[in-house]
């Protein structure tokens, strides 16, 4: 089969004050084709498609867009070539309605040259249309989930009548339907000879709607393959440079004292809740989408209100009404949206890992700064947090160092308790085993572990017992001998496992 490419991109370079982004990169697409970029991260995959949509400028290299040589400056004239772009950070203003976000700054007008409305409403709807999303166009974004308003983006990308779109880990905020829409419109588009760019770290999807793959690693393009020839295995070893013996390596432990207890716990959220959680012990808490796992542990650490209900730590009852109280008691919570409640954006490293326990490192009135920094470059070290200095803004972090630092930030407290929201999201392999292996570690030294996943191979991968939750209640607790896809799915949608 004859490829016909749409983009070439040859040799690129660039480079930032101590660090070389990109190291001779290069970058085929290939028209009416999906090609998938992959590499873990930190590999510079993102600082590619900056350099594509004239974001950044390269310092070195050739790109080439329909055959044309291209220098673009900025992003609105990569557009006019047709190239649009979908982030995985929304970029939408909440206040205006859909259509409006769709066609920011690229108006409709009538012959008069005012913005025709009429005209506008009636694009968007059918676009939103061919994506299968329910929702009225004059709807303002802020009334949506996060799910729609990826949708939202991916709408605008459509409405631009792109060449190529690049879709930053599109799916990460999508249900399971929403996902099998988006594959539709991509396998739509690319049969009307467009191409689509698909960056994403679940592994699973990449067989399913992509036809090439190239794969980065450490700013260096490794190696360009098609899917067809390739397996899971592959892509794991080429991404992160040796094999992956064992994806979810996992520590027996020997069930020692009970340390937590929760009975009956009610809430908005939380409908009679009982369980228990014993030292050196992962306890994975599995169930499908809006079953009310994370708002149960929410309502634990004090997040939110609890009507009633009784929390035992080591046998002696507490009372949470706040998350100070919770982290009092040794109770840490590290949430599954780390940019919005983990960390803040804004803020460097040290003071986002030192937020929550500064009461250790206060001598009266004043923070013993050499303390603080001590104990922070400790954490860095113990978990290799790829960063020049602690002074770095947490938002120019790759997502697996922005979660290593959230968990630092929890362990800073000294807790004896660790409830795990979604771990690995949006974290590539290689830092997925990093995780993985801190866990083990935490169990070695007693700390009971909590590990909410929607991943249903890494709740069976790293737990001792899992908790299924189904409509805010706990429907089954299974032992590890009864670890299966179907019998946690069985109790997940309400009815009796086999186990």
């Amino acid at each position: 089969m004859i490829k016909n490419l749409i983009l070439k991109m040859e040799n690129i370079e660039k480079s930032f004050p101590g660090v070389k982004a990109l190291d001779k990169v290069n970058l085929n697409v290939y028209r009416g084709r999906v090609m998938a970029l992959m590499g873990e991260n930190g590999a510079g995959k993102s600082t590619l498609m900056k350099v594509l949509t004239g974001v950044y400028e390269k310092d070195a290299g050739e790109i080439f867009f329909n055959k044309e040589k291209v220098e673009f400056k900025n992003i609105k004239e990569s557009q006019e070539k047709g190239i649009a772009i979908i982030h995985q950070e929304l970029n939408l203003i909440p206040n205006m309605s859909i259509t409006e976000n769709i066609f920011l700054g690229r108006e409709l007008t009538n012959k008069f040259g005012k913005i025709d409305w009429k005209l506008m409403n009636k694009e968007a709807k059918e676009i939103l249309k061919i994506l299968e999303v329910e929702i009225d166009e004059k709807s303002l974004v802020r009334e949506l989930s996060v799910g729609k308003m990826q949708m939202v983006e991916i709408a605008k990308a459509l409405s631009q009548n792109a060449k190529l779109i690049v879709m930053d880990e599109p799916t990460d905020s999508l249900t399971e339907k929403e996902t099998e829409s988006l594959f539709k419109v991509i396998k739509k588009i690319t049969s009307e000879g467009r191409s689509v760019i698909y960056i994403s770290h679940r592994m699973k999807e990449i067989p399913q709607i992509c036809d090439d793959i190239t794969i980065m690693r450490d700013g260096k393009f490794i190696v360009e393959k098609e899917i067809k020839e390739i397996d899971e295995d592959f892509i794991i070893e080429k991404m992160v440079g040796r094999k992956l013996e064992d994806q979810f390596p996992r520590v027996e432990i020997e069930r020692k004292e009970k340390i937590l207890e929760v009975k009956n716990l009610n809430g908005e959220f939380s409908k009679n809740v009982s369980f228990d959680l014993y030292s050196g012990e992962v306890l994975g808490v599995a169930g499908l989408m809006g079953a009310g796992r994370t708002e149960i542990f929410r309502t634990i650490f004090g997040y939110l209100k609890k009507d009633s209900g009784s929390i035992e730590v080591f046998g002696k009852k507490i009372e949470i009404e706040k998350t100070a109280d919770a982290i009092k008691n040794g109770i840490i919570y590290v949430s599954e949206d780390r940019k919005k409640d983990g960390l803040i954006q804004m803020l460097n490293i040290k003071d986002n890992m030192s937020l929550s326990s500064l009461d250790k490192f206060t001598k009266f009135i004043s923070i013993d700064n050499k303390k603080e920094k001590e104990e922070i470059n400790r954490y860095v070290g113990k978990f290799s947090i790829k960063t020049p200095s602690i002074y770095k803004t947490v938002k120019n972090l790759s997502g697996g160092n922005q979660q290593k630092v959230a968990l630092a930030k929890a362990l800073m407290t000294e807790p004896k308790i660790l409830f795990l929201d979604e771990p690995t999201r949006g974290i590539d392999v290689g830092a997925k085993k990093e995780i993985y292996d801190l866990i083990n570690d935490l169990k070695r030294k007693g700390m009971g572990i909590v590990c909410i996943s929607s991943d249903m191979a890494e709740v069976i991968g790293i737990s001792d017992r899992i908790m299924v939750i189904h409509e805010n209640k706990v429907k089954g607790v299974l032992e590890k001998k009864d670890f299966s896809q179907e019998n946690i799915m069985k109790l997940a949608i309400g009815v009796e496992s086999d186990g």
